[in-house]
């Protein structure tokens, strides 16, 4: 190991990589440094320690943080065998550990992941009567709780419970029997396994003999459970996270975990990282001082290293049109300055909120990237080429061929597939093997029947070119099945076309990069990509706080801290937990941060007078901070008739009329018999 990564820790940060045995929390932070700590205790382990780079196991959750922490890691790694350390996501663990021990479920190990858009598809068979996304949010909490079909339906005390339980059960034979796992069974059926097979637990606990977990408080129950299961043999675990930053109650994370890591496991070593490299003393003061109101947390103060920098700047708008206009404005005035585009955020605690941003960016003519839109692999192009090459795999895979039967169109219109899929589906095959057999004959006409034919050949003759080799295959593929010909001619039609192929180019590049790799390593390694995997080179990023989390800015803005929207008050709202997403917005500014509030916004169809959040006193955002408008720093927001005022081009003068209240007011001002209209932002007053 390069002694010279010793140097560049703090005494906490090393006296974290020097610990070795037993339970250890690492609270760190925000902007703390804990990836480095993180890696660097890794190469400690492998390389002065001499622990089994496969004995080490280290977690977390997107694969973005993964694959930086993996490159950190091997580069400090200097003992490097052919067994390298895992370092991965939580369900990237889960789907490795399935490919060896699904079978112990009685299920073979060739299954395919499928994603949320799949899963809503597959719900939605089973009951139209309630939402899908209720019944989906419903079934992955049952799997993060660990409930079984049999618990649930047991447990249901009314109609709509049943009828979820049902739905819930329908739909895990449905995956049973086509020998798909969505993404809460990567962990799920990982800890069915464990917990039905000690001895196997004890084996793969023995194998891992040191574990370490990033984000530890974003992990849920079900996370948890299977860590436990981990440490059967040893309690070598070392967890990071910070309290302060756990934002994801409302997807099952429980804050518990890291509340009372210390009471869950034996002799807990507990360090505290609070020397923030990120953030400016300004920016991480307000941050310090919001927190702090919490009562649910374990306590640290961060101190910038960096030391001062920009005072906070406040934003007060009478509206969101207003608002968008000042923060396009400021935003045009960066860039102008030389400001890369890439070091600018806008982050909001609500998505809606986005819509009026979006059209003051679009009136600026700013490049933007909204984050959290629609991902590129759940696009309807994109989905079509994902089902071909899952039917590829699998020919009795009924799921992807209704989505591909007719696709390039080929004449089999929507009457005869409902006919072939439900004579298959009477007949307990799949459309492939009743078409194979002959069973399909009654129901197709000669047409159909020599289409069909002719699709089924086509499929085979794509199997034969990727036993050759993936990259002949996608040659043959683009050749033979056109679907860049059949996009239509509409207005979105040019992106469609781009995103075909944008997957091709990325296809080619995976197969290159892992030529050892199968068609169903790559379907399940999309599978796993997440929204926090994408890049935004070149323009502005558009946020939700909750997308922001891991990220950091030069420059972040912030909309709509007003009472109701920041704090989000709901009858589900957690007051504690909206002030850690206050943390986490202020700690993803580096350098300089503008936070805005309105008078009133449209929302839900109606404009409605807001209050400013009472983050901002919390915060001690209101002392001794600068409000502006886009003119002169807005320090007396109330005037009267006769009041003397200064202003930066007319000097003073005094007010003859008042329009308005607030920074927006009108005021009609005398300069020395030069009357004008003024907006009372851009004057102060003046003794006199």
């Amino acid at each position: 190991m390069n002694p010279e990564a010793f140097k560049n820790l703090n005494a906490s940060q090393l006296e974290a990589v020097k610990h070795i045995d037993g339970a250890m929390l690492i609270l760190a932070g925000a902007g703390s440094g804990k990836t480095k700590t993180l890696t660097t205790r890794l190469a400690y382990l492998i390389d002065e320690v001499g622990i089994p780079a496969g004995a080490t196991l280290t977690l977390t959750f997107t694969n973005k943080a993964a694959s930086e922490m993996r490159e950190r890691a091997f580069k400090l790694i200097e003992n490097n065998t052919n067994h390298p350390p895992l370092l991965c996501t939580f369900h990237r663990f889960g789907l490795l550990f399935l490919k060896f021990h699904i079978h112990h479920l009685g299920r073979e190990n060739n299954f395919i992941v499928i994603d949320s858009d799949d899963k809503k598809k597959i719900l939605k068979t089973f009951d139209k009567s309630l939402p899908v996304n209720t019944i989906e949010s419903q079934i992955s909490w049952m799997k993060n709780a660990l409930i079984s079909v049999e618990d649930a339906k047991s447990s249901a005390k009314d109609r709509h419970q049943r009828q979820i339980a049902q739905i819930y059960g329908d739909y895990v034979a449905f995956l049973e029997e086509k020998n798909m796992v969505d993404f809460d069974d990567l962990l799920a059926l990982s800890y069915k396994i464990l917990d039905a097979n000690p001895p196997l637990a004890q084996e793969i606990s023995n194998r891992y003999q040191y574990i370490m977990v990033d984000e530890y408080q974003d992990t849920n129950y079900l996370q948890y459970q299977l860590l436990q299961k981990l440490c059967t043999t040893h309690q070598n675990l070392c967890v990071v996270g910070d309290d302060d930053q756990s934002i994801y109650g409302w997807r099952g994370a429980d804050i518990s975990n890291i509340l009372e890591f210390k009471d869950n496991f034996k002799d807990v070593k507990i360090i505290k990282l609070e020397e923030n490299y990120r953030s400016s003393t300004q920016i991480l003061n307000v941050a310090n001082h919001l927190i702090s109101h919490n009562t649910k947390r374990l306590g640290k103060e961060l101190q910038s290293i960096k030391g001062d920098g920009k005072e906070i700047t406040l934003y007060y708008s009478n509206d969101e049109t207003e608002e968008s206009n000042k923060i396009s404005n400021k935003i045009k005035n960066l860039l102008q300055n030389g400001t890369n585009p890439n070091e600018i955020a806008i982050l909001f605690r609500l998505n809606a909120l986005s819509r009026s941003i979006e059209e003051g960016l679009n009136r600026a003519k700013i490049p933007y990237k909204l984050i959290g839109a629609m991902r590129f692999y759940e696009r309807a192009e994109i989905k079509d080429i994902l089902s071909y090459l899952r039917f590829i795999i699998n020919p009795n895979d009924d799921f992807s061929l209704s989505r591909i039967i007719n696709k390039p169109k080929r004449g089999i219109g929507k009457t005869t597939q409902e006919k072939i899929f439900q004579t298959a589906q009477a007949l307990g095959i799949s459309a492939y093997e009743a078409f194979k057999s002959d069973q399909l004959g009654s129901i197709l006409s000669a047409k159909n029947h020599q289409t069909l034919g002719e699709f089924f050949a086509t499929i085979h003759d794509l199997q034969d070119y990727l036993a050759i080799s993936p990259l002949k295959f996608l040659e043959e593929f683009i050749t033979s099945i056109d679907l860049i010909a059949s996009v239509d001619n509409s207005n979105e039609s040019i992106d469609r076309v781009s995103n075909i192929e944008e997957f091709y180019g990325m296809f080619r590049d995976y197969f290159i990069q892992s030529p050892m790799n199968s068609l169903q390593d790559f379907l399940n390694d999309l599978s796993l990509s997440t929204d926090a995997d994408t890049s935004s080179d070149g323009v502005i990023s558009c946020m939700s706080v909750h997308s922001a989390k891991g990220l950091e800015f030069k420059i972040v803005f912030i909309t709509g801290f007003e009472e109701g929207f920041f704090p989000l008050i709901r009858d589900q709202s957690d007051i504690e937990e909206e002030r850690r997403l206050g943390y986490v917005a202020f700690t993803r500014a580096k350098d300089e941060l503008y936070i805005s509030y309105v008078r009133s916004r449209f929302y839900k169809g109606k404009r409605t007078e807001l209050e400013k959040s009472r983050f901002l006193q919390e915060a001690k955002l209101l002392t001794n901070k600068k409000e502006t408008s886009g003119g002169l720093d807005f320090k007396n927001k109330d005037f009267k008739k006769g009041d003397l005022v200064t202003h930066k081009i007319f000097g003073t003068g005094r007010i003859e009329g008042i329009e308005g209240s607030g920074q927006n007011a009108k005021l009609t001002i005398n300069f020395g018999g030069l009357q004008r209209d003024i907006l009372a932002s851009f004057v102060q007053k003046t003794d006199g």
